[in-house]
């Protein structure tokens, strides 16, 4: 896949500052070439500090007793507004233009109600119930080598939002304020650990990592739950000009806790497998196609449901297809189609309680947590529908973007269980809206 374009700011003012030199001076002047940037003047100035702020309600027509938008994680407390991230980025990015070395960094942290699920297993115990907690989302190096292949490869070390998924844990890259079942229960957050990236040639990048596993980081009991490391491995495709691209990732490793009141038997020994792919299709200037493909495997045999069930292993599949298509500059309308299969009801849960959702990873006492009865499993389906405002913003003091998403969403069991509403009904409708602020 493309690198992320850095901002070089400092050679275009430099050109500008050539072209009106030569404009407004004699002819004399225009033999004199002003000195280039020094390097250490161009690796600062594409340093980039960044602020971004999203708030936002999902309302529930059946107002369930219990307050839960099940099958939505970070969306999940009905008809309640949310401050979701304060998210503070400061980072410098590799130049997709370097042919020798390149050095980078990304620090990354968040504050909001969107941390009680992106939080570092036992990251932060300490901060009670509270609704709004923080985390530290990234905090990561990278360094751009010419070794081996014609675009180099590059590195990452430290933590890092996972690369598997159409959606991510920036709520700007995203089409809709809710998030899809496959990335609330089919794939990871985070990330520590290496990532390598070969750029084989401008059309196929190879992806190679260890790391210590899903949303963990170092220190057995103390960072991570157990003592095992995971593997990541995949290939990127970029075709038709970069019109056409495919991410093809899979994460394998021993995920459940091997200690403490939820720790699962011979949690070393036995992978969890998750596989995604992710292909994009700019197919017209307006019109955007999205399919992703997710399955996820544990191979233990001892783990439970959130409600206690025998799962004896367990998987998950998905696909999920995303519309996306512009009006104008201004206005795109949105549109997701989703169907996740949970064999077991191990995968799909609620987490009423604030810690509850890393208390269960980090293998704490499994409560304030639930999922469907039994382990017959549960096929869901969903359709969301909404649009994406981007006003221009020009007349702000500062350099701003501002997303308005509305959103109404249908989610149905489709094999007649009873999941939503607090275990009332076989399916939920939901509407709202967010907004993000990105200065």
């Amino acid at each position: 896949m493309k690198r992320r374009s850095a901002r070089r700011t400092a050679p275009w003012l430099a050109a500008a500052a050539t072209l009106a030199t030569s404009a407004l001076l004699p002819a004399q002047a225009q033999t004199s070439t002003p000195a280039p940037p020094s390097k250490s003047d161009q690796w600062t100035d594409a340093i980039t500090f960044g602020l971004q702020i999203e708030g936002g309600i999902i309302g529930n027509a059946a107002s369930p007793r219990n307050g839960i938008n099940f099958g939505q994680s970070f969306t999940d407390k009905s008809n309640d507004f949310a401050l979701n991230q304060i998210l503070a980025t400061v980072t410098r990015p590799l130049d997709p233009k370097a042919t020798g070395y390149d050095f980078g960094f990304k620090l990354q942290a968040l504050g909001g109600t969107d941390a009680r699920y992106t939080r570092w297993t036992y990251f932060g115990q300490g901060q009670s119930g509270s609704r709004v907690q923080g985390d530290i989302v990234e905090a990561n190096v990278l360094l751009h080598t010419p070794w081996l292949t014609e675009g180099g490869i590059d590195f990452k070390a430290g933590m890092y939002s996972t690369p598997m998924g159409a959606e991510t844990i920036d709520p700007s890259t995203n089409s809709f304020y809710s998030k899809s079942y496959i990335f609330n229960f089919g794939l990871p957050y985070k990330h520590t650990g290496l990532l390598a990236t070969a750029h084989v040639t401008s059309v196929l990048d190879l992806y190679a990592g260890v790391d210590t596993g899903v949303n963990t980081t170092v220190g057995v009991g103390s960072g991570d739950n157990n003592g095992t490391a995971a593997f990541m491995g995949g290939v990127g495709l970029n075709l038709m000009g970069g019109d056409l691209t495919v991410l093809a990732l899979a994460h394998i490793g021993p995920e459940n806790p091997s200690m403490g009141p939820g720790a699962v038997q011979d949690a070393n020994k036995y992978n969890r497998e998750i596989g995604d792919i992710v292909v994009t299709w700019k197919a017209t200037g307006s019109l955007t196609l999205i399919t992703e493909l997710n399955y996820i495997h544990d191979d233990n045999p001892f783990i439970t449901t959130a409600n206690g069930s025998p799962a004896n292993g367990a998987s998950a599949y998905g696909i999920a297809q995303y519309f996306g298509y512009s009006i104008t500059d201004e206005v795109t309308l949105n549109a997701r189609a989703e169907v996740f299969s949970d064999t077991k009801n191990f995968f799909v849960a609620a987490f009423p309680g604030n810690n509850a959702f890393n208390a269960v990873e980090s293998g704490y006492a499994l409560t304030n947590a639930y999922s469907v009865s039994g382990n017959s499993g549960t096929t869901y389906g969903a359709i969301t529908l909404g649009a994406t405002y981007k006003p221009k913003m020009d007349w702000f003091p500062v350099s701003t973007v501002l997303l308005i998403r509305p959103e109404i969403r249908y989610d149905a069991s489709l094999n007649g269980k009873k999941p939503f509403n607090g275990g009332k009904d076989n399916g939920a409708f939901t509407f709202g809206t967010d907004f993000v602020l990105t200065f």
